[in-house]
């Protein structure tokens, strides 16, 4: 079984593409653009959507974003995001949660929306993937940021979040200082 991982699409959110400089000129072409590259979700696969997923404030956008989820292939999870409203998580979704854990082939995965300081086996090889933060902030070390401003407006897969998580194991470890600001720690 394969499990594609995304976060923070914002399906019909125009003013993402202002606030994260998206090279869209309407969300309308956002949502396409997005939705054809979700087409590589196989229908017997599991796409895990760590929050964020769509705008539907009023019927006719409720309308359109079911639609949106509609055409997009495979088992839907969603892992809430602080904009995923009643509409988005009354959507047919596989599973709805605020964090769950995972194994993908022989690794053990910890999914939320948000990034998190430490995660349950973090120790023991255990990865974190997270969103919320869109481009301003690509992981750490353990943890990796699978939000759609990171990797080409696409989902990913388990060796392509290696791959790229293999790059921050040289790092150290993070923490927040006094003032909630994110600083390195000495080890």
């Amino acid at each position: 079984m394969t499990n594609w991982y995304t976060a923070d699409l914002h399906f019909n959110h125009a003013n993402i593409i202002r606030h994260c400089t998206r090279p869209f000129a309407s969300a309308e072409e956002m949502d396409k653009e997005i939705l054809q590259r979700l087409q590589c979700v196989g229908e017997d696969e599991d796409l895990w959507i760590l929050g964020d997923f769509a705008f539907a404030k009023n019927a006719e956008s409720r309308r359109y974003v079911a639609e949106l989820f509609e055409a997009i292939p495979g088992r839907k999870h969603l892992v809430r995001g602080n904009h995923d409203h009643k509409s988005t998580r009354n959507l047919p979704w596989a599973s709805v949660q605020d964090l769950v854990e995972i194994r993908d082939q022989e690794q053990d995965l910890v999914l939320c929306h948000y990034p998190l300081i430490t995660w349950n086996k973090a120790r023991y090889g255990a990865l974190h993937l997270f969103g919320h933060v869109h481009d301003d902030f690509t992981g750490y070390h353990g943890a990796l940021n699978v939000g759609v401003d990171c990797w080409g407006f696409r989902p990913v897969r388990l060796r392509e979040i290696q791959s790229r998580a293999a790059r921050f194991e040289a790092q150290p470890p993070i923490g927040i200082d006094a003032n909630g600001n994110v600083e390195k720690l000495s080890k």
